[in-house]
C-alpha cells in the first residue's frame, strides 16, 4: 500500500462519531452526529485523499464504512483488539472518544492497514441470518432448561408449561426456517464449495455454512492460521526464560459458538477422518489431555477445510498429505 500523508481515525458510537485527522503530523479533531447530515459534513471536512480507518465496533461501523467507500474514499476496518494493543504498547491511559480517534489515526499512519471492501448483498444477509440464528438458539436452549427446571420441582403450573412449550416450538420453527434460508443462499452462491467442504469426514453442512459465512467464502484470510486465530482456536504459549513454563491454551478471542461447533466436529472426526484420528491417537500416546488433543483435531479440520477451499477439490485423505501450507 502506498504511503499516505493524511489519515483519519474515526471512533464510532450509536449517536455520534469522533474523527481525528493527521495531516503531515498535525492533528485536527471534530465530532459529527451519526446521521445523514453528519456523514455529508464528514466528507466535506476530510482532506482530499485521506485514508479513513475505524474499528469493527458491532453493527455501527458498517453504515459509515459503506458511505465513505461510496464517496470514493479509501477505508480500513480493524479489529478493536489491535487498537487496544497498539495503545498498550505506547503506555497510553486516556480512554475518551477524542483520544481514541487520535489513537486510531496514529495507528493508521504507522501500520497502514489493508483496505476494506464492503460486503455484497448476499454476504451481508448470510452474516445477519447467522447472528439471528445464534440468538434464537440461545433463547431456545434457555427456555428448554427453564422448562426442565420447573418440571423437576414436581409442582409446575399447567398454563406455564403450555406457554413454554408453545414458545419453544415457535422458536424451533424459526430456527429451521432460517437454517433453510442460509442453506439455500449458500448453495446458490457457494454450491461447489459447500459440496467440497461437506466431503470432509467430520464436517457437516451446518459447520460448512458457518465457515463459509465467517470467511466470506474463504477469501477473507490468506492461510488457515488466520482463520484459526479469528475463531479463537490458535494456541497461546506462555513461557519466559527457564523458570516460567506456563500451560499452553487456546486464545479464545474469536467466535465462541463456532469454536463449540468445531469442537463437536472434532469428536466425530476422531472416528471417521483418517488424518484427524491419527493425530488424536498420536497426541494421546504422548500423554496429552483429551481436550488438548481435540483442540488440535479442530485445528486440523480447519486446515483441511482451507486446503479444500483454496484448491477447489473434494476431500481425499491421501491427497491432503501432499499439500504444503
Amino acid at each position: 500500500m502506498t504511503k499516505v500523508l493524511s489519515v483519519a481515525g474515526i471512533d464510532i458510537s450509536k449517536q455520534f462519531f469522533e474523527a481525528g485527522v493527521l495531516i503531515n503530523g498535525k492533528e485536527q479533531l471534530r465530532r459529527f452526529a451519526y446521521n445523514q447530515e453528519g456523514l455529508k459534513a464528514l466528507v466535506k471536512w476530510l482532506p482530499e485523499g485521506a485514508h479513513c480507518v475505524m474499528e469493527a465496533t458491532g453493527p455501527y461501523y458498517l453504515r459509515l464504512a459503506c458511505y465513505l467507500h461510496q464517496q470514493g474514499l479509501t477505508v480500513s476496518v480493524v479489529n478493536p483488539l489491535v487498537i487496544k494493543r497498539f495503545s498498550q504498547m505506547r503506555l497510553l491511559r486516556a480512554k475518551t472518544d477524542r483520544a481514541d480517534a487520535k489513537l486510531i489515526a496514529r495507528y493508521a499512519l504507522s501500520e497502514q492497514p489493508p483496505l476494506w471492501q464492503p460486503p455484497v448483498a448476499y454476504q451481508l444477509k448470510l452474516q445477519q441470518l447467522e447472528a439471528l440464528l445464534q440468538q434464537l438458539q440461545k433463547q431456545h436452549t434457555a427456555l428448554d432448561n427453564q422448562l426442565e427446571a420447573f418440571e423437576a420441582t414436581g409442582l409446575m403450573d399447567k398454563e406455564v408449561k403450555e406457554l413454554l412449550e408453545k414458545t419453544t416450538k415457535h422458536l424451533q420453527k424459526q430456527i429451521e426456517r432460517i437454517t433453510a434460508k442460509m442453506e439455500a443462499l449458500t448453495q446458490e452462491h457457494h454450491g461447489e464449495l459447500l459440496d467440497h467442504l461437506v466431503s470432509i469426514p467430520g464436517i457437516g453442512k451446518k459447520t460448512a455454512i458457518v465457515l463459509i459465512v465467517l470467511s466470506n467464502g474463504f477469501k477473507k484470510f490468506s492461510n488457515y492460521k488466520q482463520l484459526s486465530a479469528y475463531i479463537g482456536l490458535s494456541p497461546r504459549i506462555y513461557e519466559s526464560g527457564t523458570s516460567v513454563k506456563g500451560k499452553a491454551k487456546i486464545c479464545k478471542m474469536g467466535m465462541s459458538s463456532s469454536r463449540a461447533m468445531l469442537y463437536v466436529c472434532a469428536w466425530s472426526a476422531c472416528k471417521c477422518n483418517k488424518g484427524c484420528k491419527e493425530l488424536y491417537e498420536r497426541l494421546l500416546t504422548k500423554g496429552k489431555a483429551k481436550q488438548v488433543a481435540l483442540i488440535a483435531v479442530a485445528n486440523k479440520l480447519l486446515k483441511q477445510a482451507f486446503a479444500i477451499a483454496t484448491n477447489n477439490t473434494s476431500y481425499d485423505e491421501n491427497y491432503l498429505k501432499n499439500i504444503c501450507f
